[in-house]
């Protein structure tokens, strides 16, 4: 079998594992709200299911270096999403600021070509912004310095994915902002709030798939077309 076909096999695998990975990610917000009967170890691992997949397709689909980085980045947030539950917020919340430092330089990595002076300011003051929302939510303000130094780390992902060649990637570090400043309004303005707590699940885990994708898929087209050139 040629060099060509062994590389079709390895993208229909990397094909269906993406497919997993959406539908174990779609499929746990419902699971935890209706499957009542299902031992709560078995809706924690589910919870990191969809990330967790993501990363091994993005091991799969981007060679090298970069493939690595991206599935590293998205298996520390697989692992923040268990550990928020196994263990507590705060181990979970140490991992998930794991992946956003380092996705920061490999996302500066690939900065866009027109991401100039003007942008790297504005980039640069929303994600001040970011922080100084996320640390005036809570009520509780003995909580305000830690949400701090998790939204920096949040705030600088975001803005180097924005900085990045990936808006896909960019849109969903985003989605992954809202849906972690809806957490943090959970415990200040909008506590108890049935809308914001369905939506934290959709946009988290939205945000996730569109970065392994943004980020994925267009390092991978990279991958194919060099190989191709040589």
């Amino acid at each position: 079998m040629g060099q060509n076909g062994m590389a079709g096999i390895g993208r229909g695998r990397a094909d269906w594992l993406l497919v997993a990975a959406l539908l174990g990610g779609a499929s746990y917000w419902p699971a935890g709200q209706l499957l009542a009967a299902v031992p709560l170890s078995v809706i924690v691992a589910w919870k990191g299911l969809g990330v967790a997949l993501l990363a091994l397709w993005v091991l799969a689909a981007v060679p090298g270096r970069d493939g690595r980085w991206l599935a590293a980045v998205l298996a520390l947030g697989a692992l923040g999403d268990v550990l928020l539950d196994a263990v507590s917020l705060t181990v979970g919340a140490v991992a998930f600021l794991a992946g956003h430092l380092l996705a920061v330089p490999s996302y500066l990595r690939h900065r866009a070509a027109g991401a100039g002076r003007g942008r790297i300011v504005a980039v640069g003051a929303l994600a001040m912004g970011i922080v100084a929302l996320a640390a005036s939510l809570p009520a509780d303000r003995a909580a305000a310095p830690g949400i701090a130094l998790y939204s920096s780390g949040l705030a600088a992902m975001a803005g180097a994915a924005a900085l990045s060649r990936f808006p896909l990637a960019a849109l969903g570090a985003l989605l992954f902002v809202i849906s972690d400043l809806l957490i943090f309004a959970g415990l200040g303005p909008l506590a108890g709030s049935a809308l914001a707590s369905w939506l934290i699940w959709p946009l988290y885990f939205a945000g996730q798939a569109l970065i392994a994708v943004g980020a994925g898929g267009a390092l991978a087209r990279v991958a194919s077309r060099r190989t191709a050139a040589g």
